[in-house]
């Protein structure tokens, strides 16, 4: 009898275990973005940075065609290994240098995990306000657990209804929302350009966070070089699309009231503000299920490293992110009373440890090893041909983000070469130019 619990790990899937046609891989990251946490990232372009909503739509949109870029490119790593990110980024650290990486990627999941569930449990007390806080945050954590230990097939089953209701919804805000301030929002042009870089660089960001798991989903397409265009631009509309969609409708309620976005939403749409809330909301526990799968993953393959032997399936899944969702509950009743203040501190300390990585990722697997990965090695205790260490990678890593550091704009840091540049943030472009030059060059000098 076949489990109803998906089996498959972290280890590559088998030729006749793959399915589907790149086409899902759209569905998938459209409906995963269209989210109101999504929503509440794009509204920081008016509450925080102080800009019009003209402004912040064009710093969204930017930041999303750019950060998805990189994103897609690493959605193409799923099909060609049949592993997940996590694992495979054991190819350009080495598999006890990944650790770090790893822990990093971790904290990340458990981070976007636990804000869902506050962002989560707050939609279903607007539409059920006798609902306690900790109950709301507690059912849309259990809402996100169902999907998660089912595994992908429900995950990407959902991704297709939640695409075509998201969409009607975000498209009814904004119908509902322009009526009687057509000209007042269409007119405004007031913002600072370190207010529109801020925004530009969070969609980035937004983008690049996803990278660490793309490939845990696309690793069940099959293996065909001939679609592998196809993936990539079924994984970049598809994220791209969600999440300006999503993120432009944040700006937009933002602009125009100064409530919290979910009240935003029903101050706005009026009557029908319950049911766009309510269908954001189930989106979430969609979306949150995908982090959740992922973070499984990623702890998964932290634990492999000290076990290399060991060859985990669904019960180990299972209890994992059973331990992972009490955690992230843990993290949201505490974060819950103060979240903006937190979410943005997380999205700040993401911008410094991601952009390098994907950096060197990207580097290694498109011009310096053109795709041809030992797959095997990944699970070997000594690392394989590629080692435990891979020296190159970790310094080149450490440069990006030193190189960075001194052009932070963040809550509790400024950089010193800050004031120089008005107070504009170029961190992440200075950190992914200094980590790929970095890693090329040191690179060929280990090269025998």
């Amino acid at each position: 009898m076949t489990s109803p619990i998906e089996q498959h790990t972290i280890y590559p899937i088998p030729e006749q275990g793959r399915y589907g046609r790149p086409y899902s891989q759209f569905t998938i990251w459209f409906s995963s973005n269209m989210t109101l946490l999504t929503v509440v990232t794009g509204a920081m372009g008016p509450a925080e940075y102080h800009l019009s909503f003209l402004w912040s739509a064009i710093a969204l949109l930017l930041g999303n065609l750019i950060g998805g870029f990189f994103m897609a490119l690493h959605a193409v790593q799923g099909p060609i290994l049949g592993v997940p990110q996590m694992i495979q980024s054991r190819g350009q650290f080495g598999s006890w240098g990944a650790v770090p990486i790893i822990m990093m990627v971790i904290v990340m999941y458990i981070s976007f995990v636990a804000s869902n569930c506050v962002v989560g449990g707050e939609t279903l007390q607007f539409v059920q306000p006798a609902l306690h806080r900790h109950t709301a945050i507690l059912i849309m954590a259990f809402l996100s657990f169902i999907p998660c230990i089912i595994g992908y097939r429900t995950i990407q089953a959902c991704a297709s209804p939640l695409s075509i209701l998201t969409t009607i919804v975000v498209i009814l805000c904004f119908v509902l929302g322009l009526s009687g301030h057509t000209q007042q929002i269409l007119t405004d042009w007031h913002g600072s350009v370190p207010g529109f870089l801020q925004s530009f660089s969070i969609a980035v960001l937004w983008q690049i966070a996803t990278a660490p798991y793309v490939s845990d989903s696309s690793r069940y397409l099959p293996a065909n070089p001939k679609t592998y265009p196809r993936v990539f631009f079924a994984c970049y509309s598809g994220t791209v699309g969600g999440s300006f969609l999503a993120m432009a409708t944040g700006a937009f309620l933002a602009a125009q009231s100064p409530l919290s976005t979910i009240a935003a939403i029903g101050h706005i749409t009026g009557e029908w503000g319950a049911l766009i809330v309510l269908i954001l909301g189930l989106s979430i526990a969609f979306a949150n299920a995908m982090d959740l799968y992922c973070s499984t993953l990623a702890t998964i393959t932290f634990w492999h490293t000290f076990k290399p032997r060991w060859h985990p399936r669904g019960l180990t899944r299972l209890t994992i992110s059973m331990l992972t969702v009490i955690l992230a509950i843990c993290i949201a009743l505490f974060m819950s009373g103060s979240f903006n203040t937190i979410y943005t501190a997380i999205l700040d300390i993401l911008m410094i440890v991601m952009i390098p990585w994907t950096a060197i990722n990207l580097v290694d697997f498109y011009i310096i090893q053109k795709g041809h990965y030992d797959v095997p090695s990944f699970f070997q205790e000594n690392g394989g041909r590629y080692g435990r260490v891979n020296k190159p990678a970790i310094l080149s890593y450490l440069i990006g983000i030193v190189a960075g550091i001194p052009f932070l704009n963040l809550k509790f840091y400024h950089g010193p070469l800050l004031a120089s540049l008005h107070g504009i943030d170029i961190s992440w472009l200075i950190s992914l130019g200094s980590a790929t030059s970095a890693y090329l060059s040191l690179h060929r000098k280990t090269e025998p």
